[in-house]
């Protein structure tokens, strides 16, 4: 199955600032990304082309990265998931930009329905608050919004599944 899912944010900012945000992911400084809720993004070294990280059951390796522009991610797990991802700023005036998360994939066999049973719905969440989080940091105030039911569900049911750690 072909798979196109775009987020985007339009922010009042100079595309400097707005492309800290791209930077800054997965460091001690990331101010986008919502890993209190939801799992962080992790890589095993610095934001660089080849490195190789995740988050959750979601893994990837950055296979473009341009400072302050775009970085994009080549996807190596879940099985099923042929594509990538990537986080986009594209300059609208010197002190707006619109600030984009594009996913671009196929999924095969199992991997289509766990798309739509089960990403899909927790990864339009989870993109959602990290675009509030942009939002707040470009001093804008994101709408209040809740996750759905079913988001609210599967995010139970994931911390079911999970092991106790000692």
């Amino acid at each position: 199955m072909r798979v196109i899912n775009v987020h985007e944010r339009q922010l009042g900012v100079a595309a400097a600032t707005a492309g800290d945000l791209i930077d800054r992911l997965a460091s001690d400084h990331d101010v986008m990304w919502p890993g209190e809720q939801w799992p962080p993004m992790r890589f095993d070294r610095p934001l660089e082309v080849g490195a190789v990280g995740g988050h959750g059951p979601i893994c990837y390796v950055v296979d473009a990265y341009e400072a302050g522009q775009t970085i994009r991610f080549r996807f190596t797990s879940p099985r099923g998931f042929r594509g990538g991802h990537r986080f986009e700023i594209n300059e609208v005036s010197p002190d707006h930009v619109i600030l984009r998360h594009t996913i671009e994939m196929r999924t095969t066999g199992s991997a289509n329905l766990s798309w739509l049973i089960a990403i899909k719905p927790l990864h339009n969440a989870l993109i959602e608050d990290a675009l509030d989080r942009a939002e707040l940091f470009a001093g804008g105030r994101p709408r209040v919004r809740g996750w759905s039911l079913w988001v609210r569900f599967l995010r139970w049911a994931m911390r079911k599944r999970q092991p106790v750690r000692r």
